[in-house]
């Protein structure tokens, strides 16, 4: 299967090893990935702040970039979840609507796309320890993904996971939100990193590595042995 990979700024300027991880374990899977070198943000951090023309010129620039037939493949809930949802309030009655509405329909962050397109959720990792999985606000709320990557995590040799309390409990990120209100972003932060250290965990997993910069930094600054792992690392550990 051909796909398109979308990498967002976040992975792009910070953890581009995850993006390699991911081609790593799509090709495993059987797809041929190819990767437009033209493209740039999903827009959606000009939409948040409420320049919704920039954000709209941005937009247009990412529908271009990702014209045909072929799935697109993102490691972030949030980015994939921005397309599929607000792409259709800044194109109404606009002469992209229809292709808005056909790049919805396309587009899969990563443990989706595994798990209900490819049908696979055994890729042959490995990863000795105990870890818990963070569902990020996006991935929970905007794309409805739950049990995809549990089911990934769930075949990783040698991990062992374990559910935090108010595991449905946002981060405290939530982009500018973090900006805007510090003081409550870090205590819910600190609220997400003791849960996770409340069971055992050795990882702490997901699917956005937004959150996971965010959680990172509470860890870091508390000196707590916990580590934070973006799915596609964890799958394509050991192999």
């Amino acid at each position: 299967m051909n796909v398109q990979l979308f990498i967002p700024c976040f992975v792009d300027q910070l953890y581009p090893d995850t993006a390699f991880n991911m081609i790593k374990v799509l090709e495993k899977a059987g797809c041929t990935v190819n990767y437009n070198p033209s493209q740039t943000c999903c827009g959606q951090p000009a939409f948040n702040a409420g320049f919704w023309d920039e954000a709209k010129s941005v937009c247009t620039k990412f529908i271009k970039d990702f014209s045909g037939n072929d799935i697109i493949v993102a490691p972030s809930a949030s980015c994939v979840g921005f397309v599929r949802n607000y792409y259709s309030k800044l194109f109404e009655n606009s002469s992209l609507h229809h292709e808005v509405v056909d790049l919805s329909k396309r587009i899969f962050e990563f443990s989706e796309f595994m798990i209900e397109i490819l049908k696979v959720d055994n890729v042959g990792a490995s990863l000795k320890g105990k870890a818990t999985y963070h569902d990020s606000c996006a991935g929970l709320r905007e794309c409805k993904i739950t049990e995809e990557p549990r089911k990934l995590l769930a075949n990783v040799k040698g991990l062992e996971t374990t559910e935090m309390n108010d595991v449905e409990t946002c981060c405290g990120f939530g982009g500018t939100f973090a900006v805007k209100f510090e003081a409550i972003s870090i205590g819910m932060g600190e609220q997400k990193v003791e849960n996770a250290l409340a069971t055992g965990a050795e990882y702490l997993i997901s699917t956005d590595h937004s959150c996971l910069m965010h959680l990172a930094g509470y860890i870091k600054h508390k000196g707590y042995n916990l580590k934070t792992m973006h799915l596609a690392d964890v799958l394509a550990s050991g192999w």
